[in-house]
């Protein structure tokens, strides 16, 4: 039910080798470890089935309400700072600024990041992460991998998962047990996102033929899109993916 330890670090040499060279916009998929995959794709559907739909049901269907849209902010926020240091890393001076000046205004202003008055003055921010980061030094996304309780990903984002929980500078600013926030506001979100996307999951995992590949594609053709490397009549099919927030891609 779970990666071993060599598989990860194998997974980790793998990107940081293919990472000296730019790699092309990939396509199909590479799943290697399906049969384990599968497993842990079961695993999830079932703490998802016995956990996170009935408790994300409490926050009901739609668009988040006052209370959980600043849950969400306020996780939002709290991931600010990890984007800029992502954006330095990817050379995106530009985007970095912007995310800089989105967290202080919406810290400042908006409460610690309960409110959002960012973006309505046009402020959006650029979220990123260390995958993203390692896709523009030149890593290619390595085989399809799903990871217990965080979902769909693929060798490159899981080992940005990895690097981006130190990469966060928070984590060493804020003290004990404050530093706690930031998972828990990042859970809370994910069960907000879970209830959001309630419909749509619910078809993924409960209605779908095949679960598992119907997750698998979903998953790469958003981060693919994400990354720019979708062209042609598949770059206008944007979409929302809701497994990109329920398991905090």
């Amino acid at each position: 039910m779970i990666l071993s330890s060599s598989r990860i670090l194998a997974s980790a040499a793998l990107v940081l080798l293919t990472a000296c060279a730019q790699q092309p916009a990939p396509t199909g998929f590479s799943d290697p470890m399906e049969a384990d995959n599968r497993k842990i794709h079961a695993f999830n559907r079932s703490v998802d089935a016995a956990i996170l739909r009935p408790v994300s049901g409490a926050f009901g269907d739609g668009p988040p309400g006052p209370v959980m849209q600043g849950v969400v902010n306020f996780a939002q926020n709290l991931d600010a700072p990890g984007a800029v240091v992502n954006n330095l890393l990817q050379g995106r001076p530009h985007f970095a600024a912007e995310n800089t000046l989105r967290f202080a205004l919406n810290t400042i202003v908006g409460l610690g990041g309960l409110f959002d008055p960012a973006t309505a003055i046009g402020l959006h921010g650029r979220p990123t992460d260390f995958g993203e980061t390692l896709h523009v030094w030149g890593a290619g996304e390595g085989d399809y991998v799903e990871l217990p309780f965080l979902g769909p990903s693929t060798q490159r984002d899981m080992v940005g998962k990895i690097v981006d929980i130190p990469l966060n500078p928070l984590r060493y600013v804020l003290p004990k047990p404050e530093e706690n926030i930031v998972p828990l506001a990042k859970l809370a979100s994910s069960l907000g996102d879970r209830a959001r996307y309630s419909s749509t999951v619910d078809s993924v995992l409960y209605d779908s033929a095949d679960s598992y590949a119907q997750a698998r594609l979903l998953y790469l053709q958003n981060r693919r899109f994400e990354l720019g490397q979708t062209t042609g009549a598949g770059a206008d099919g944007a979409f929302e993916d809701p497994y990109e927030d329920i398991y905090g891609e």
